[in-house]
């Protein structure tokens, strides 16, 4: 998609896809990670997640990138934590204690910017983009954290039926995109509640992928 696409989300405030509470999803697999407090968790095309806020309470370190100004002001706050705002190249980051969150494109963040990550949680990232920049994005995420252990939460129904965002990914499409550098186990497989938007039939997914040896 297209930046002014999700600009124009967040502007006339059409986000379906933000969850007012904890995903069920991250709450039931965090362990999976085996995370210990302190550690840093990245969470690619954060939004104003509310998953955020859940992550510091763990005794977690947070660092997000995301695309829109806008959700990282009401984010902060939501918060009710003023950010320190720095130019980091072409983006900008903002930092409050525990967290640490970049305003831009997440294919203008790298390594050195982003600095080391001991996981990723993708709910809203992968499932986001349309397949041709799927595979970019599943190379560049790899590349930035080093392939660290991820938790990834997926969404599979008809696509036929249904134009995305969020877009239906199969499990022959995660091999392919992070098979070669990491391990994947299924974790859980939940219905969402009503179909997805009420109108079709969908199935949330929790992946846990690490690095192969």
């Amino acid at each position: 998609m297209h930046a002014d696409f999700w600009h124009q989300r967040w502007s006339s405030n059409q986000i379906h896809f933000h969850e007012g509470q904890t995903n069920r999803l991250l709450a039931q697999h965090l362990s999976a990670l085996h995370l210990a407090p302190g550690q840093r968790v990245f969470v690619p095309l954060c939004g104003k997640s509310r998953d955020l806020p859940w992550l510091l309470t763990q005794g977690l370190d947070v660092v997000g990138i995301e695309l829109s100004p806008l959700a990282v002001a009401q984010l902060f706050a939501e918060l009710g934590v003023p950010p320190t705002i720095t130019t980091c190249g072409p983006l900008e980051r903002h930092q409050a204690p525990g967290l640490d969150v970049f305003v831009g494109d997440v294919f203008a963040l790298f390594g050195e910017q982003l600095g080391a990550v001991d996981a990723v949680y993708d709910r809203a990232a992968l499932v986001a983009l349309p397949e041709p920049m799927r595979e970019r994005y599943a190379a560049h995420l790899t590349a930035i954290t080093q392939a660290a252990p991820q938790l990834l939460i997926s969404i599979e129904y008809d696509q036929s039926t249904l134009a995305g965002p969020p877009f239906a990914v199969a499990t022959d499409e995660l091999e392919r995109l992070y098979g070669k550098a990491c391990v994947l186990q299924q974790l859980e497989r939940r219905d969402v509640p009503g179909g997805l938007k009420g109108k079709v039939p969908a199935t949330d997914v929790a992946w846990l992928l690490r690095r192969r040896d």
